[in-house]
């Protein structure tokens, strides 16, 4: 595994133990740090380079690659030329510097949506963390220039909505959400709203097109790597679960049964368990799904909607091969395929260790079966790939596992930790707003200390965000934002620099031939050949020359 629980070069720690992206499995809003990107949150782009400069020397200790993951997958660099320079910049090594890398890409068929950096949130729905950290991840998201996704049952769980004959026509949450993204959007990034079952009945594409037409993009679900089951939430009051119940979803235990009020009355149950429904139940065969995608796609449109995503989960090669021809006959504007294995905090948890396709083998087939129809001359749906993403690296590796399809790639856990820790540290330095931001703390561990007292000193990024929006406006920017927009400039600083070292100066330069396997299952898995033979023929032509 690449990573451990302590790593001595950076001065990081994972308080429980590190996965695959290098977070710990179980992500707290609580947590007192420091994971690599809880710290990344505070100091940034520092966080890039090995601690205490001056004193020490430090050596990689990936040394061996074992079994099938993005970890298994190195970079490649190259010793010359430039590709990608933009503007009037030439090959000259004053303009081939890694500051010069653009990030800046755009995705979409007929409307383009540009965007800063190849980076999405994940669906952040109705889970009561979505909600009380929603500000930050919304502003963040906004001033760094990506999209941010409004997840499913956002309406439905919201109290203060209203539905008349089965249709909204009132849903303050969902506006709150939106609004919140929109007050800072400067023309890059956009808020994407999901559509799950229950959404679509409830009329939550109705209302969106309504009220802000083409402001935002509309997103068929058709699942997660999470689960194999729809949506869910956890919830305490035996209240709210009636209300649940009576607003069509499914939940368990029953609260309207009897002997279900009398054991949480008596203690014995202390929470519910809210489900969405799957989608799909009623269609037959690969045919009558293609009709009823192309169907919804059209209703869409023909409501006013210009821009419509897709998001698939890790099923197997038929859904998957599924979601990118229907996604590009329908000429889309982006398809999200998440592995297994991520999750906010409802799915079952033995769910989410054995089901589903791992990240790296759904996105290696994704690739293939994108070349298939590009061979046939289709021009192929943009494409994010999404499922244990955290570092730099991982976004270059993916970017090039799915070169040229692939635009962007999505962040789900990872994103949300600066909002979380940009929450409890301003509940801390502001003791008034800490119930209106949701803080966990009652006074600064040593872990922020360390950095610094206030947030002119704790977040490395504080005055890039008060040049963006100013100084008056700076109040209203929560902490949390800060840190988002902090820990986005450390992956943007790195993603430039593993590019300008493979010497792809644009993010349309990015190709397959950038990375190469550690070992020879990742090889076989990926098609990515292994580092050994990776340009071996050119080598030999040198030496025989």
């Amino acid at each position: 595994m690449r990573f451990e629980k302590h790593n001595d070069a950076l001065g990081t720690v994972n308080r429980g133990n590190p996965c695959e992206s290098s977070l710990c499995t179980l992500c707290r809003a609580d947590c007192q740090g420091k994971c690599e990107t809880w710290l990344s949150s505070l100091v940034g782009r520092k966080l890039l380079y090995p601690r205490d400069f001056g004193s020490v020397t430090a050596g990689a200790n990936n040394t061996t690659h074992v079994g099938v993951s993005y970890n298994s997958l190195r970079v490649q660099g190259y010793a010359y030329g430039a590709h990608g320079l933009t503007g009037t910049m030439t090959n000259d090594p004053d303009d081939c510097i890694f500051p010069n890398v653009s990030l800046e890409t755009e995705f979409g068929a007929e409307m383009k949506t540009k965007i800063k950096m190849p980076l999405m949130t994940g669906a952040l729905g109705s889970t009561f963390i979505a909600a009380k950290y929603w500000d930050s991840f919304a502003i963040g998201g906004s001033l760094v220039g990506i999209p941010v996704v409004i997840g499913e049952n956002v309406v439905g769980v919201d109290r203060e909505s209203e539905i008349n004959n089965g249709k909204i026509t009132k849903a303050p949450e969902l506006d709150r959400r939106i609004d919140t993204y929109l007050r800072y959007n400067d023309g890059y990034g956009a808020i994407i709203v999901q559509l799950n079952v229950e959404d679509t009945r409830n009329g939550v594409a109705e209302y969106v097109a309504q009220k802000y037409g083409n402001k935002c993009v509309i997103e068929l679900k058709w699942g997660q790597g999470a689960k194999d089951i729809g949506g869910e939430i956890q919830v305490t009051s035996l209240d709210y679960a009636l209300f649940l119940k009576k607003r069509g979803y499914v939940v368990d235990p029953n609260p309207e049964l009897p002997e279900v009020q009398e054991a949480f009355n008596s203690g014995a149950i202390k929470s519910f368990a809210r489900h969405s429904r799957l989608g799909g139940t009623n269609i037959k065969n690969v045919d009558l799904v293609r009709e009823d995608f192309m169907k919804s796609v059209d209703y869409l449109r023909s409501i006013g909607f210009k821009r419509i995503s897709l998001k698939t989960g890790s099923y197997g090669m038929e859904e998957l091969a599924m979601a990118i021809k229907f996604s590009t006959d329908a000429k889309l504007d982006l398809l999200t395929i998440d592995g297994s294995g991520g999750g906010t905090g409802m799915s079952p948890w033995n769910m989410m260790q054995s089901w589903g396709v791992p990240s790296i083998n759904l996105h290696a087939k994704a690739y293939e079966y994108a070349s298939i129809l590009a061979a046939k001359g289709q021009k192929v749906v943009d494409m994010s790939f999404a499922g244990g993403f955290a570092l730099e690296d991982s976004i270059f590796k993916a970017l090039a596992l799915g070169a040229p399809y692939t635009k962007l790639v999505c962040m789900g856990r990872a994103i949300m930790i600066p909002g979380y820790l940009g929450a409890n540290i301003e509940g801390v330095l502001h003791p008034d707003r800490k119930a209106k931001v949701n803080g966990n703390w009652d006074s600064l561990p040593k872990t922020v200390t360390n950095v610094g007292e206030k947030a002119e000193q704790i977040f490395a990024s504080y005055f890039d965000v008060q040049k963006k929006v100013g100084k008056d406006e700076m109040k209203n920017i929560p902490y949390g934002a800060i840190a988002f927009w902090t820990m986005a400039d450390k992956l943007a600083c790195g993603l430039q620099q593993l590019m300008a070292g493979a010497r792809k100066f644009s993010l349309n330069q990015i190709s397959r031939n950038d990375i190469f396997s550690g070992n020879r299952e990742t090889e076989r898995e990926t098609g990515i050949p292994h580092v050994s033979e990776v340009n071996d023929e050119s080598a030999k032509k040198i030496l025989s020359a």
